[in-house]
C-alpha cells in the first residue's frame, strides 16, 4: 500500500495537503518548509515546481514560482534537494508543475528519479487526458506515481467519472474555474461538491482553490474527504524569518 493510500484508509475526514513552492523564499528552504508543514499537522505536501507560464496559479503563487525561478531552482536541483528527504519527511507528498520543463527534462527520467525519492504522485494540469492515456499514463504508472486529475464546477458527470477512473490517489475538486487564491463563496461551490460526493467516486476528493482559513477548510471538508491550502501558506511565509513558527501561526488555527 502506497502513502496515499495509507493515509486516506487511516484518515476519512479533514485531510489538510497544503501546497509549498520549491525554492521560496529562499533557494535551500524547500526541505525546512516540508518539514515545517509536516511537523505542524499538514498530511500531504504538494510541493509545486515552478515554471515561468504556470496557467492554473493565481499572482501570489506566480509570484512565489518567479522568486524561486530567480533563486536559481531547478527540476535538477529539486531533485538534489529532495534526496535524502525520506529520512524525516514521512507524509505523502505530491510533485504539481506543467509539461514543459518536465518534456525537457525528459519524461521518463523526471518519472524515474521522482520515483527513486520516492515522491508519491503528481499534478499535472496541463497534461491532457487523450495524451496520459494513450503516452505518459503508462510511464507515470510503470514508477508506481500516483497521477491525480482535476475537475471543475463545469466538468460533465461523464467526464468526471471518466477522469476519476484515470486519477489514482484522489481527485482534485477545483471549487471554480479561476486560478488559485481568488475570493470565493464556498457556499456556492457545497453544491458541486454535494454532486461529487452522491457520485460514489472511486477516489477520495480535495478541495482546492480559495482555502484560506479555518471556516473554509471546514466548510470545504464537509462534503469531501478534505481540502488544499496554497495561496494563504505561501502568503503567510513569504517574509518569514522562522519557517517553523510562521508554519506554526498558520496552521494551528486550521486543524486546532
Amino acid at each position: 500500500m502506497n502513502r496515499l493510500e495509507e493515509l486516506f484508509q487511516r484518515k476519512k475526514e479533514n485531510v489538510l495537503n497544503v501546497y509549498c513552492t520549491a525554492g521560496f523564499p529562499e533557494l535551500n528552504s524547500t526541505l525546512t518548509v516540508m518539514k515545517a508543514l509536516q511537523d505542524n499537522g499538514a498530511d500531504i505536501i504538494e510541493l509545486g515546481m515552478p515554471y515561468s507560464d504556470p496557467l492554473a496559479d493565481g499572482p501570489v503563487i506566480q509570484a512565489s514560482g518567479t522568486k524561486a525561478l530567480q533563486n536559481g531552482m531547478t527540476i535538477e536541483k529539486l531533485f538534489a534537494q529532495l534526496q535524502d528527504c525520506r529520512k524525516e519527511i514521512y507524509v505523502p507528498v505530491i510533485l504539481m508543475g506543467y509539461m514543459n520543463p518536465i518534456l525537457q527534462y525528459g519524461f521518463e527520467r523526471f518519472c524515474q528519479h521522482a520515483a527513486a525519492i520516492p515522491i508519491d504522485g503528481l499534478i499535472l494540469p496541463d497534461l491532457p487526458e487523450h495524451e496520459f492515456e494513450t503516452e505518459y499514463g503508462p510511464i507515470i504508472r510503470r514508477y508506481g506515481l500516483d497521477f491525480i486529475f482535476l475537475v471543475t464546477p463545469e466538468t460533465s458527470e461523464e467526464r468526471i467519472k471518466r477522469l476519476d477512473e484515470l486519477s489514482t490517489g484522489f481527485l482534485y475538486a477545483v471549487s471554480s474555474s479561476s486560478t488559485t487564491g481568488k475570493q470565493q463563496d464556498l457556499n456556492a461551490v457545497e453544491k458541486y461538491l454535494q454532486r461529487l460526493q452522491s457520485m460514489n467516486l472511486k477516489n477520495p476528493v480535495l478541495v482546492g482553490f480559495g482555502i484560506k482559513d479555518k471556516q473554509s477548510f471546514d466548510a470545504a471538508c464537509k462534503h469531501a474527504s478534505g481540502a488544499i491550502i496554497g495561496t494563504a501558506y505561501i502568503k503567510s511565509i513569504e517574509a518569514a524569518e522562522n519557517m517553523e513558527q510562521a508554519t506554526k501561526a498558520f496552521l494551528q488555527p486550521i486543524i486546532g
